[in-house]
């Protein structure tokens, strides 16, 4: 079995209807609850914070309303490990790009984590319960160019093996290898354009199990629309 047939088939990712797992291989600003006990910052470059409660699986409706597709959406996710965005790819991925900014500026990813990080390979977030198999309550798709390639930076959406290529709930991973070798089955929702090494940090702090060595905890998300 090759590297990235095991990866795929240990990739656990749920998209948007809960109790289903998928597999990664998977705002105007909205301000979300302070993270629980910060305390100094440790060796990783991390500060220490506590795990938060699960959030409710789904609940969520499907938006209706599409991005200007005149405009360019950058979305930033403040951590315990720093500070990321994520420059949308709408042409590629219009129904999941809008779905992320409305998850977004509602506040969905705050005091959530990035449940899954598999050192070399990829860190993944967007699971309100952070089990693996919660998402917002919703699927959209948008099958990927068979061109679409999973570089250093890409943020894609994870999907179960059995969904249609594209398909998408609010799970997302963010590629942390030169090249993760992928299928182009995954929604390219964009690319990390500000603080790679925010995300490379993170992309170190996975065990053998591909479960994070200490909490990373998204705080607040901002949508800038330009």
């Amino acid at each position: 079995m090759t590297r990235v047939t095991a990866l795929l088939a240990l990739a656990v990712v749920l998209v948007g209807c809960g109790g289903k797992t998928q597999s990664a291989g998977g705002d105007t600003t909205t301000a979300g609850p302070p993270l629980a006990t910060a305390t100094s910052v440790g060796t990783t470059g991390c500060q220490a914070v506590a795990a938060p409660k699960p959030k409710p699986d789904g609940g969520q409706k499907v938006p209706t309303t599409a991005l200007d597709p005149a405009k360019t959406y950058a979305v930033t996710i403040e951590t315990n490990c720093g500070t990321f965005t994520i420059t949308l790819d709408q042409k590629q991925s219009p129904h999941a790009t809008a779905a992320f900014v409305s998850l977004a500026k509602s506040g969905f990813f705050a005091n959530t984590t990035f449940h899954r990080i598999v050192p070399g390979f990829v860190i993944q977030g967007g699971d309100p319960t952070g089990t693996g198999t919660g998402g917002p309550g919703f699927v959209t798709e948008d099958p990927p160019r068979p061109t679409a390639r999973y570089t250093t930076g890409v943020v894609a959406m994870a999907k179960t093996g059995a969904e249609p290529p594209g398909t998408a709930g609010s799970q997302f991973f963010v590629v942390t290898a030169n090249d993760a070798g992928l299928p182009p089955d995954y929604a390219v929702l964009g690319t990390v354009t500000k603080g790679l090494p925010v995300v490379m940090r993170i992309g170190a702090l996975g065990n053998a199990q591909e479960q994070p060595t200490q909490p990373v905890v998204i705080s607040r998300t901002t949508v800038a629309e330009a």
